[in-house]
């Protein structure tokens, strides 16, 4: 099937590929004529595993190409796919213009029957919307349909999730239309679901918005944890072993963030509000994420005696998640920001996204290369992002480097008695804090459980 793709972002990019490397023969177009030519180089605009020997592989052997001409794109293609930016407004309404512009431009080189794909996460009501813009705009009595295949990727993940997805969603106006879909998609041998174009659009939104749900939950229920000295890991399993809860999104951190559950929150209150109702669940878990940060930060100040004004704070992990340099709504910047106006001296370090980071984070943050680096001298050391690397790191080395070994553990990455024994001031969300006895004490100092004692 000859596929067209209009936008080379994250979603854009990994369902062109994706499809070319099903057998298709697909044609990625953007206006950005910089990336266009950085993608014909085999430069990659975003972190994603697996994604940049996908492209490589499928452009050699000639089932992908990009393009600035979206025009001849459309033209060659039976069916569009519409994967470009939906950012939040100010008002938490999501960003259409450039849903607009490509379907008016799809309009202006409609010449034959087309399936038009909104990829895109977008409103309910967003089909129709490109059906009238479509309408207005296309130059002939050309017939065409629009469909809604919502993408349910996560980052990090995503080539993975787009062969083995939970299911794969069409909102069709008709049956023959979305046979039309089943047939691209068939290869996958995955779950369908075939609906209409509002509950599509609608399942998206639901479906991250309840995911939030279940990390602010968790978050919360953290709170009450650290309050009265039981572990929310504990908790958190016990919940996920009933099948009806499950054990996903049950991890408590620092809140949601990213591309996808901030935004999408925020837009189906806004929606909900347009229509004259409320989601005040929605409402409360939106204001659960906001104050994850401030917490945080409040108790770093705590623990540290006369705040941290002159301290050196080392930073490891800026992305928002493992596995991508996505800095979209990373708590990183929240927290560096943070401490950064009450004086301390950031050291920070992470294996991708330093360079996207830098031009969010205040002009004299340092940056290491590597997690040791961050720790010598280090008089705090703060976990923000859960990359395999510092699970795996040698914590008595850390501990050696750092002038004082306190450590803050946004993501629950360490064991509690580990980090015990070690002796670490030790930090994490919704867990006993550990109250070190200083570095790790030598054999004659230690006791017969492996503590130091005085």
């Amino acid at each position: 099937m000859y596929v067209c793709v209009i936008g080379t972002g994250y979603v854009g990019l990994t369902t062109g590929a994706v499809f070319a490397d099903l057998g298709n023969d697909v044609v990625c177009v953007d206006k950005a004529a910089a990336k266009i030519e950085r993608l014909r180089q085999g430069i990659m605009p975003i972190y994603e595993p697996g994604l940049e020997e996908m492209v490589k592989r499928n452009v050699e052997e000639g089932r992908l190409t990009f393009s600035t001409d979206t025009a001849a794109g459309v033209k060659r293609s039976d069916v569009v796919f519409i994967a470009v930016g939906t950012p939040p407004a100010k008002d938490g309404s999501t960003d259409l213009s450039q849903v607009e512009s490509a379907a008016t431009e799809i309009a202006h080189a409609l010449d034959k029957y087309k399936i038009v794909v909104n990829k895109s996460t977008v409103p309910v009501g967003t089909g129709d919307f490109v059906r009238r813009v479509i309408e207005k705009n296309k130059k002939s009595a050309v017939e065409f349909d629009v469909v809604s295949n919502p993408e349910f990727l996560r980052e990090g993940s995503a080539i993975a999730d787009s062969f083995h997805p939970d299911r794969i969603v069409i909102g069709a106006p008709r049956q023959n239309v979305a046979m039309a879909l089943l047939e691209l998609y068939a290869p996958l041998e995955r779950p369908m679901l075939i609906t209409d174009v509002f509950s599509a659009e609608l399942i998206k939104y639901a479906s991250n918005a309840f995911l939030a749900t279940k990390i602010s939950f968790i978050n919360s229920i953290a709170d009450i944890c650290e309050r009265v000295g039981a572990d929310v890991s504990l908790v958190a399993k016990g919940m996920g072993a009933d099948a009806r809860i499950g054990k996903e999104f049950l991890q408590a951190g620092l809140g949601y963030g990213g591309s996808c559950f901030p935004k999408d929150t925020l837009s189906l209150i806004h929606t909900a509000k347009a229509l004259g109702e409320k989601i005040d669940i929605l409402e409360a878990v939106v204001a659960t994420n906001d104050v994850r940060t401030n917490r945080f930060v409040a108790r770093i100040l705590e623990a540290c005696e006369g705040g941290v004004g002159g301290k050196r704070v080392g930073v490891l992990g800026l992305a928002f998640k493992p596995n991508t340099d996505d800095m979209r709504d990373a708590k990183s910047v929240e927290v560096i920001k943070a401490l950064h106006a009450e004086g301390a001296k950031i050291i920070a370090y992470d294996p991708i996204s330093t360079e996207n980071a830098k031009p969010m984070l205040p002009p004299d943050v340092e940056y290491a290369s590597s997690s040791y680096e961050v720790a010598r001298d280090a008089d705090v050391v703060i976990i923000m992002t859960e990359w395999n690397e510092f699970k795996l790191l040698n914590l008595e080395k850390i501990q050696a480097m750092m002038s004082n070994p306190v450590l803050f553990d946004g993501r629950n990455i360490y064991a509690l008695d580990r980090m015990d024994r070690l002796g670490f001031d030790y930090y994490s969300i919704g867990r006993r804090t550990i109250r070190g006895r200083g570095r790790v004490a030598t054999t004659a100092q230690a006791g017969t459980d492996g503590r130091a004692v005085t």
